[in-house]
């Protein structure tokens, strides 16, 4: 197991590291309207603010935030959407199917949550390649849901139940939990 990647909650020190990660990638613009440092201090800001429905961890190597898993939490119903990004430099390795497999585990035992969603645009297979391995379950197609660049992109959706069979991933240690 890698000891260098941990997964920990988002703190007010990750800025400047969010900043970087949005500006990574084009497609991080996907993730968020954070182009200046007063842009991901609120990004992060909302994150972890107390009354804030974000459940977000912070995918950390070496204490520095490359990317995020987040559940955002529909109290009332006990269910969660499911999110995630990572920056350009951190893909690959593996990390986000891990991360979010690690996430998703602690979200439907420790957070008790019954069920998570989550949608991810057609045109981005490694989206679904990650939701897979953190044990999601393909539900369906939304026709038409994003317009990107003027044209109209389809997301796949998936959905997880705890009663769902659970992915066997190596998870990622977490602190601060």
């Amino acid at each position: 197991m890698s000891t260098r990647v941990r997964l920990r909650r988002p703190r007010m020190a990750d800025v400047t590291a969010v900043l970087e990660a949005f500006q990574s990638e084009a497609d991080m613009a996907r993730q968020g309207d954070v182009t200046t440092r007063a842009d991901a201090q609120q990004y992060v800001s909302r994150l972890i603010a107390t009354d804030a429905p974000h459940e977000a961890w912070a995918v950390a190597e070496h204490d520095t935030l490359v990317g995020l898993v987040c559940v955002t939490v529909d109290e009332e119903n006990q269910n969660g959407w499911f999110w995630y990004w990572m920056t350009a430099a951190a893909r690959g390795r593996g990390w986000t199917s891990r991360a979010a497999a690690t996430v998703a585990d602690w979200a439907l035992t420790g957070r008790g949550l019954e069920r998570l969603e989550l949608g991810h645009r057609v045109n981005n297979p490694a989206s679904g390649v990650v939701a897979r391995r953190a044990g999601f379950i393909k539900e369906g197609t939304e026709r038409e849901k994003f317009l990107v660049d003027g044209r109209r992109i389809d997301v796949d959706t998936y959905g997880r139940l705890r009663s769902d069979p659970w992915p066997v991933v190596e998870a990622i240690p977490m602190v601060d939990a």
